[in-house]
């Protein structure tokens, strides 16, 4: 199995990345690295080169740049060189932390949608109260969505859910205004009824947002826009709430600073939960190949997690299940 990174996309690439590399090397002697970058630099962080090759890129695709324009532009850019290399079938799957647009319109215009699925998503796993975590999508790959988009999303989190997760007949929601299934707008409505008549994946109904934190669902499903939102309303709720809780200590005098002392442990396992670093990426799925998204600002653990995900997703033949699946459903 060979990942090909995007050596130099990120905020603190390619250190990060490269020592990311480091770590997932130890746990997974059965990969290999195609590292795509700066040589000079990827070598300056890189502990040695078992399992890794690494391929010279004179470009770099950043944040500020077009998607669109610059996958067609930047042919020898680090991103664009490495969703090649799993295009060309020398690599397996592509790992980023670079532009997040450039990397989906990198992988839908060279990588390619499995066939019968009307619209790939993006899907990240997210903490829950109850320690077990939730996969959510579409988080953003998409503005609009059809309530067959929604559908299509809600078999390829299930099938992620179970085959990446390991999670038995996961239990799939539609976030929605209201548990009813009379709620929602028409397309969540519409998406409802077409869930409700499949068999082939566990569908409980509607989900309120207030709920998907507590592990209500396994896997929630929802159109690119209210992803999007929702899930930036979580990251921006709990780094506020950490820093409320850190104030009220370091504000509170004598008797807070004990108490924070006290409870120093317990905030340091809630901040592990709300933290990036053991979620891995964010998957973009429905394509014929494992495309993840690091976060821009990964630390070396979250890159080496991202790693041992897409592991998951290769060893599991996730994404030939899904063409399998889809195949299937085609014909009847």
């Amino acid at each position: 199995m060979k990942i090909a990174i995007d050596a130099m996309g990120g905020d603190f690439a390619p250190e990060n990345i490269v020592k990311g590399v480091n770590e997932a090397k130890k746990n997974y002697p059965d990969l290999e690295f195609m590292l795509f970058g700066d040589g000079k630099k990827i070598r300056q962080y890189l502990q040695d080169e078992n399992q890794v090759e690494i391929i010279e890129t004179t470009e770099i695709i950043d944040f500020h740049d077009d998607p669109v324009t610059a996958i067609k532009t930047k042919k020898d850019s680090s991103l664009v060189r490495a969703i090649s290399a799993v295009k060309n079938g020398e690599a397996d799957a592509v790992l980023s932390a670079g532009s997040t647009g450039a990397l989906l319109t990198g992988g839908l215009m060279l990588i390619k949608r499995i066939k019968q699925v009307s619209r790939p998503a993006l899907m990240s796993t997210l903490p829950s109260a109850d320690g077990a975590g939730f996969d959510m999508l579409d988080l953003g790959a998409n503005t609009e969505n059809t309530a067959q988009h929604l559908v299509d999303f809600a078999i390829l989190g299930a099938y992620y859910a179970e085959q990446v997760r390991g999670i038995k007949n996961p239990r799939v929601a539609l976030l929605s205004n209201g548990a009813e299934e009379s709620k929602g707008s028409p397309v969540t409505k519409e998406a409802h009824g077409l869930l409700s008549a499949l068999t082939d994946i566990n569908f409980i109904g509607n989900i309120e947002s207030r709920d998907i934190l507590s592990g209500g669902a396994d896997v929630v499903v929802a159109d690119g826009f209210t992803g999007n939102a929702v899930l930036k309303a979580i990251e921006g709720t709990a780094s506020l709430l950490m820093k409320q809780i850190k104030s009220a200590i370091m504000n509170g005098g004598f008797s807070a600073k004990i108490g924070g002392a006290l409870i120093k442990k317990p905030l340091s396992s809630l901040k592990d939960l709300l933290s990036t670093d053991g979620a891995g990426g964010a998957a973009f799925v429905g394509l014929k190949a494992p495309v993840v998204k690091a976060h821009g600002n990964s630390s070396a653990q979250a890159i080496a997690t991202a790693i041992g995900q897409i592991h998951r997703m290769l060893a599991s033949d996730m994404t030939g299940k899904l063409v399998e699946h889809f195949e299937k459903r085609d014909q009847h």
